[in-house]
């Protein structure tokens, strides 16, 4: 039998949280964290309405899943993330330990692999999925809020 819990499915349920922050007029990133096919945290971008730099949908979540969880390693765990961690998001998922992240939409200015930025050496990294699906919210995202202005 297969299962049903794969990559797709949990980055659908990342996107459904970029949709959330694009609603709110953040920009659309979505993060979840799952262990064993459980999702433990839900979050989405924050900065504006909580008017923090640090607030990114990684943050959030890493927070969510750490205080689930009941300590502050994420070993065992997947982030889904719907577009490429930052510098700052991968300098907290390194701290974490988190065994896996998944990403949609690659980062080409900013991200943590153009940065070259370090992540724990037993994190394995996969992009890619659902990509054009995170990357096209994103930029419908900017091109509304250039009209706007």
């Amino acid at each position: 039998m297969e299962n049903p819990f794969d990559d797709i499915y949990f980055m659908k349920k990342a996107l459904q949280e970029a949709e959330y922050a694009f609603d709110k007029g953040e920009i659309p990133v979505g993060a979840l964290i799952v262990i064993d096919n459980r999702i433990i945290a839900r979050a989405h971008n924050l900065t504006e309405l909580l008017v923090d730099v640090t607030a990114h949908a990684e943050m959030q979540a890493i927070t969510a899943a750490s205080n689930f969880l009941g300590g502050k390693y994420l070993t065992n765990c997947t982030l889904y993330v719907t577009l490429e961690p930052c510098q700052m998001c991968a300098g907290a998922l390194y701290w974490s330990q988190i065994s896996r992240i998944v990403y949609g939409a690659k980062d080409e200015e900013r991200g943590c692999s153009v940065l070259n930025t370090k992540l724990h050496p037993k994190t394995v990294v996969v992009g890619g999925i659902l990509a054009e699906e995170s990357s096209r919210l994103l930029k419908r995202f900017f091109i509304e809020k250039r009209n706007l202005n």
